[in-house]
C-alpha cells in the first residue's frame, strides 16, 4: 500500500519535474569560456574600425560605401563581415546574455561559416583580379576578425557540447525515478509486496 502512495505522489510531481528538466536542458553554462567568448566578441567589434583592406574599414565593407568600392572589396569579404556582425557579435551576445542553448548553436553555426569566409577573404585579397589588378592585401582588421571568429567558433563548440553537472544530475534523477516506477509496476503486476 505504501508503494502505491509513493507512486501517486511521484506522478503528482512528474510534470513539474519534466518541465524543470526541459528548462535546464535548454540552458548553457559557459563558465570561464564566457570570458573568452566576450573578449572574442570585443575583438570582432574592434576589427570593424580597423582597416579591412587598404583604406576600407570593416564598417565600410558592411555598408559597401565608396572606400570599399575603391578598394575593390569582393563578395567573400562582404559576406564575411555580415556573418561576423550577425552571428559572431549578435547571436554570441544574445547567447551569453540569455544562456539559451539554441542561440549558442546558432552562434556556433554562423561563426563556423564566417571562419570559412574569413579565410576565403584573406585568400581573395592576395589573388590578382581581372587584368592582373593588384589591390591592397588583407588589412589587420580582416586578419584580426578571422582569428577572433575562429576562436569564437572553437569555444562555442566546446560550450554547446558540454554537459553541466545540473544536466547530468537531472538525467540521473529521471533514470532513478523511471527505475522505481518500473519496479513498482512490476510488483503491482505480479502481486509482490
Amino acid at each position: 500500500m505504501k508503494a502505491a502512495e509513493n507512486s501517486q505522489d511521484f506522478d503528482q510531481f512528474r510534470d513539474d519535474l519534466e518541465a524543470v528538466e526541459r528548462k535546464i536542458a535548454g540552458e548553457i553554462d559557459p563558465g570561464v569560456r564566457a570570458m573568452v567568448v566576450a573578449v572574442s566578441v570585443f575583438a570582432l567589434l574592434f576589427s570593424l574600425v580597423l582597416p579591412h583592406a587598404g583604406k576600407a574599414r570593416g564598417f565600410d565593407v558592411i555598408l559597401y560605401d565608396v572606400a570599399a568600392q575603391t578598394e575593390h572589396i569582393g563578395l567573400p569579404s562582404r559576406v564575411f563581415e555580415w556573418f561576423v556582425v550577425v552571428f559572431g557579435i549578435g547571436f554570441s551576445l544574445l547567447a551569453l546574455i540569455t544562456r539559451r542553448w539554441v542561440l549558442a548553436w546558432i552562434a556556433v553555426a554562423g561563426s563556423a561559416i564566417a571562419s570559412v569566409f574569413g579565410v576565403l577573404s584573406i585568400w581573395h585579397r592576395n589573388t590578382p583580379g581581372l587584368g592582373n589588378y593588384q589591390g591592397a592585401g588583407p588589412g589587420i582588421g580582416l586578419i584580426l576578425a578571422t582569428v577572433a571568429v575562429m576562436v569564437l567558433t572553437f569555444h562555442w563548440i566546446r560550450v554547446v557540447w558540454s554537459r553541466t553537472t545540473v544536466h547530468l544530475a537531472a538525467e540521473e534523477q529521471r533514470r532513478i525515478a523511471a527505475a522505481a516506477a518500473e519496479e513498482a509496476d512490476r510488483r503491482k503486476l505480479f502481486g509482490d509486496n
